[in-house]
């Protein structure tokens, strides 16, 4: 369940598109050295990718300096995690190694996840106009569009290059002010 939906599908291999993977390439200036939620038929084509079931993203360092996640957005009943749990580690990665990390998730502003590791911790924050992005499903179109609104986050220094990357995609927020201040409830999610 993601931001009070349940998502069903019979697909654990959803890719993102190629205009944002080509997006995230000109973000880290051509390099993806971690893409910790892999599959065989992704495009990202990072150095580096961790590939469920055999590794679990979560569970492997992300000492690398650009990072690209495209999670899972529905619960994994199996490991009991859930989307907060891969936007805690790009925070983390952010804060522990320095890491440029860029995620696509589902908008859920009101969510303790967004309010703990996006709001007052990422740089910027680009709300696509695709409302319902058509993800790649085992690397063909899908057909239906995703049940909600997605954004990519940003954790990094430069926002001027996420900026001029994401525009063409999506409204672009520079959330830096936010940083350090306390944003609604923020308990642990």
């Amino acid at each position: 369940m993601t931001a009070g939906r349940s998502i069903i599908s019979n697909s654990h291999a959803w890719c993102t598109p190629p205009k944002y993977v080509a997006a995230v390439r000109a973000v880290f200036n051509g390099t993806i050295a971690l893409d910790p939620c892999s599959n065989e038929h992704s495009l990202v084509d990072a150095k580096v990718e961790y590939r469920l079931p055999d590794q679990d993203g979560l569970q492997l360092s992300w000492d690398y300096p650009t990072i690209y996640v495209n999670p899972p957005y529905g619960a994994d009943r199996t490991r009991g995690t859930t989307i907060r749990h891969w936007l805690r580690r790009c925070a983390q990665a952010r804060a522990a190694h320095g890491s440029e990390i860029l995620a696509l998730v589902p908008v859920a502003t009101n969510t303790k996840h967004w309010k703990a590791f996006v709001f007052g911790v990422a740089d910027a924050i680009a709300f696509l106009y695709d409302t319902r992005l058509k993800f790649l499903v085992d690397g063909k179109d899908g057909g239906k569009g995703a049940p909600m609104s997605c954004a990519m986050v940003y954790w990094g220094t430069n926002v001027a290059r996420f900026r001029q990357a994401l525009m063409p995609h999506g409204a672009v927020v520079d959330v830096r002010d936010l940083q350090g201040m306390k944003i609604g409830n923020r308990g642990t999610p």
